[in-house]
C-alpha cells in the first residue's frame, strides 16, 4: 500500500512514519507538512537515521502524486486543504484529526460519494472496543447511574474534551436514545445546584506528556462501575490507522469509521 502522511514532523506523524517503514505491506511516498515547517526538503526518515527518499513538503499535490491513501492527524483546517486535493487524485483517506466542525462532517460526506474515508475520533482498536463495551453497558445502565466522562491529555492538544471523549458520550447517548447535544454538561462552576437526572458530564485534563486516558463513571446509589482506557504511546494509533488503509483497499466509496473496520457494527 503506497501511503502519505500528513503533520509529518509532529509526535504523531512521526510515529505513522516509523509504523508504515516496518510494515510489511506499506510504502511511504509522500510527508506532508505545513509551509512554514523548518523541515521542509529533508528526508521523511531522517529522525529515525533512515534514508527514504521521500522528501518532507508543502506541496499537497505533490505529496499525494503517488499516494494510494493518505493518513491525516493534523488540524481541521489542514484536513480540509488535503482532503480537497485528495478527490483529485483518488487518494482515500484516514482521518484521525479532531475538532472537526459540522460544516467539516458535511465536507466528509458529500466527498465520500465518490472517495473511500474512514474517519474517527480514535484510530485505537483498544478505545473502539470500548466503545462496544459503554454501548453494552449504557443500555443495562440506564436506570439509576449518574455518567460522568473524565479525559486527560498532554499540555499541547489544543481541543477539549477530546475527540475521543465526545465519542464516548455520544456512544452512551445514542444507547440511551437521547442526542448528547441535549444531555452533555460540559462546564460547572459555582452554585450549580444538583445534578440532572440523565446529563452526561465531562471533566477535562490536560498536563504533562499523557498521551491520553479515558475513564466512564457510572455512579449508583451505593456502588461504582468504571470502564477506562490508558494509552501509553501513540503506537496503538498507528496500527489502527494501517488497519483502516487495509480495510478501504476493498472500498470504492463511502464514510466509515473504525467500527466498521473491525466489523463491530451492528
Amino acid at each position: 500500500m503506497k501511503i502519505a502522511i500528513a503533520g509529518a514532523t509532529g509526535r504523531m506523524g512521526k510515529m505513522l512514519i516509523e509504523t508504515v517503514l516496518n510494515a510489511a505491506d506499506t510504502q511511504l511516498v509522500g510527508a506532508l507538512e505545513h509551509p512554514s515547517c523548518p523541515q521542509l526538503g529533508e528526508d521523511a526518515g531522517a529522525f529515525l537515521g533512515k534514508k527514504t527518499g521521500v522528501l518532507i513538503t508543502a506541496d499537497i499535490t505533490q505529496a499525494l502524486s503517488k499516494a494510494e491513501f493518505l493518513i491525516d492527524f493534523t488540524r481541521p483546517e489542514g484536513t480540509m486543504a488535503h482532503l480537497a486535493v485528495a478527490q483529485t487524485t483518488a487518494t482515500k483517506m484516514i482521518i484521525g484529526t479532531t475538532g472537526l466542525s459540522p460544516e467539516h462532517i458535511a465536507s466528509l460526506k458529500k466527498a465520500s460519494e465518490k472517495l473511500a474515508i474512514v474517519f474517527a475520533p480514535n484510530m485505537s482498536v483498544g478505545v473502539n472496543a470500548t466503545f462496544k463495551l459503554l454501548e453494552i453497558a449504557a443500555k443495562m445502565l440506564n436506570q439509576g447511574y449518574d455518567i460522568e466522562i473524565i479525559e486527560a491529555h498532554h499540555r499541547h492538544k489544543v481541543d477539549a474534551p477530546s475527540g475521543t471523549a465526545l465519542k464516548m458520550g455520544e456512544v452512551i447517548a445514542n444507547a440511551l436514545g437521547q442526542k448528547l447535544d441535549d444531555v452533555a454538561v460540559y462546564a460547572r462552576e459555582g452554585h450549580t445546584g444538583e445534578r440532572k437526572d440523565g446529563s452526561i458530564g465531562f471533566a477535562t485534563i490536560r498536563g504533562g506528556d499523557i498521551v491520553g486516558d479515558h475513564t466512564v463513571l457510572f455512579a449508583g446509589d451505593g456502588e461504582r462501575i468504571e470502564i477506562s482506557h490508558k494509552s501509553s504511546s501513540r503506537q496503538s494509533y498507528a496500527q489502527g490507522s494501517l488497519r483502516a488503509a487495509r480495510f478501504l483497499q476493498k472500498q470504492s466509496s463511502g464514510l466509515f469509521d473504525m467500527q466498521d473496520v473491525l466489523g463491530l457494527r451492528q
